[in-house]
């Protein structure tokens, strides 16, 4: 057992006592000990996540993963660049010092280094811990920029999004791909040392892969953007002008002539550097890139190079199902047994107890299995592709999730019609058949959780035209409204009884449909193997009594 000396429990001189004053440095045993605050860690990243933004659990932390490091990063660079400073501080100190302890006219006395052994260079620099780029792929409206945007806004760290379409070479019309650091240098307000340290999402990646065909037109946003944005990437120095901005003429009506302006207004005065016009120099080989994209055909592509390795008498063979996704998912899971999936937790009623238990039910999903090949054949180079050593994948919203996004994230768009609906005096409900239609509809427009805003919009138009300044305080969207097959329903105050009890009785209703509909799928499957069962009894006794 180890011993303590009585002094190592003296805190700055004095003895023992019930305080303790955190700002001096605590030594002895527990010296070492934690503060009990809560640190930042990627899984409390991800449990932030999740009160946004419904499944992706993969995604998330991968994400969360990647972004605490590079927050790790730069806390650890911006330590080091205060020890820089007050060490260039101290050294600027010491030198006045000794010039002002020297004897007047005499000679200057001059320090000789010590000689050294010349004969091996020693590099005494720290370790330098180098960024993960990384690439977010999967369809779109599924939160791959709501997850960026979270993260970044948590971490306080300067964040810029820049879309990748309108980038082309320099001297074509278009944005230059530098464009994306100034916006960065914009959000951080014009401090270099802050954008440095930021992230810049490029969203649209996969638009800007180089065509397939090699003949046509001149590609001048492709191959020649990844380029351009090779250099950027790695870490370079970049000088972003800031042009002056443009005042509009006399007379216009936002000019700032009249009686409500003074002369010189816009000009030293305010504005900030974009204002002014101001030249910055920019290191970019902190910054970390986050590229995100639909990149529409991957899975397929993925699919069929996975099947192609598997030759055999044995091997699974792609057929000409007419429901594509669910052959995609068998062949993923008889190809991949050993893929890390996503679990999605299922009820289903058992057939003797009676009783509801929850099963796994495995969803696989194909684009994370991507490899730098299949970002090649796509179109990107692969020089790009290999400083993007991180591959997150996200997946498609089915119907249980798009109801989840209906209703369970913390700024949830039922909780924000609600809201809406409020600021008139207005309750609004929908009853859960509605949801789940409002869902489906949302799934045919194959535009992901985007959909649902456009449904909303389609089924309310009416109620948010009528409600606001008349008799109406409860708006009701039943099964039948979000199939348009009639208008919301409206009720004045008195009429409130009548409000619940409607929603009652479908809610009702659908809970009868919903047992009935698991009941039968449990019966037919118990029909069937009973069925087979007794098939192979007669079977056997046919060829008993054959013999």
């Amino acid at each position: 057992m180890s011993s303590y000396d009585p002094s190592d429990f003296q805190f700055g001189g004095a003895g023992f006592s019930s305080r303790v004053d955190t700002d001096t440095p605590i030594f002895g045993p527990l010296g070492d000990a934690s503060s009990g605050i809560n640190k930042l860690t990627p899984r409390a990243l991800k449990q932030h996540l999740d009160r946004f933004v419904v499944g992706q659990n993969r995604s998330k932390r991968i994400l969360s993963t990647a972004i605490y490091h590079h927050y790790k990063r730069t806390q650890q660079l911006q330590q080091r660049q205060e020890e820089q400073d007050e060490l260039l501080r101290s050294s600027q100190a010491m030198g006045a010092q000794s010039l002002d302890e020297e004897i007047p006219h005499q000679p200057r006395a001059v320090r000789v280094p010590p000689k050294g052994d010349r004969s091996s260079i020693h590099d005494f620099s720290p370790l330098t811990i180098e960024k993960s780029n990384v690439l977010c792929l999967g369809p779109t409206g599924v939160g791959k920029t709501l997850m960026l945007r979270t993260l970044a806004r948590v971490l306080e760290v300067p964040f810029s999004m820049s879309d990748c379409t309108p980038f082309t070479q320099a001297g074509y019309v278009g944005e230059d791909a530098d464009v994306c650091i100034h916006r960065l240098l914009a959000a951080a307000n014009w401090d270099i040392r802050r954008a440095g340290n930021g992230i810049v999402c490029l969203d649209e990646f996969d638009k800007i892969a180089k065509p397939k065909s090699p003949y046509g037109s001149k590609d001048i946003s492709g191959e020649g953007v990844q380029q351009a944005l090779l250099k950027i990437i790695e870490g370079t120095t970049l000088q972003i002008n800031t042009k002056p901005e443009r005042r509009p003429p006399a007379g216009l009506p936002n000019s700032p002539s009249g009686s409500n302006s003074s002369f010189g207004a816009g000009m030293a005065g305010g504005g900030g550097a974009a204002a002014k016009g101001e030249t910055f120099t920019i290191d970019t080989s902190n910054i970390l890139f986050i590229f995100t994209g639909a990149f529409i055909g991957m899975q397929k592509h993925i699919i069929d190079r996975v099947a192609k390795g598997s030759i055999g008498f044995n091997a699974p063979v792609r057929g000409s199902s007419v429901d594509e996704l669910a052959e995609d998912q068998e062949l993923m899971k008889e190809l991949t047994p050993f893929f890390s999936s996503s679990v999605e937790e299922v009820d289903e009623a058992e057939d003797e107890s009676g009783t509801k238990a929850k099963i796994k039910k495995k969803k696989f999903n194909p684009l994370e299995l991507t490899e730098p090949s299949d970002l090649i054949s796509f179109g990107l180079i692969p020089e790009i592709v290999g400083r993007i050593p991180i591959i997150a994948a996200v997946e498609s919203l089915d119907e249980d999730m798009l109801v989840r996004v209906l209703t369970e994230p913390r700024n949830a768009l039922l909780k924000q019609y609600t809201e809406l609906f409020a600021l008139s005096g207005v309750e609004l409900r929908f009853t859960s058949p509605a949801l789940r239609q409002i869902a489906k509809s949302a799934i045919a427009m194959n535009t992901g959780a985007r959909g649902l805003r456009t449904v909303m919009e389609r089924i309310l138009s009416d109620a948010m035209f009528e409600s606001p300044g008349s008799s109406i305080r409860y708006v009701l969207v039943t099964e039948a409204v979000s199939k348009r097959e009639c208008p919301p329903a409206y009720f004045a105050r008195g009429q409130q009884h009548v409000f619940h009890s409607i929603i009652a009785t479908e809610e009702e209703e659908w809970t009868v449909r919903t047992e009935e509909k698991k009941s039968s799928m449990t019966g037919g499957n118990s029909t069937a193997s009973g069925s087979g069962s007794s098939r192979g009894q007669s079977g056997r006794k046919r060829a008993g009594g054959s013999a």
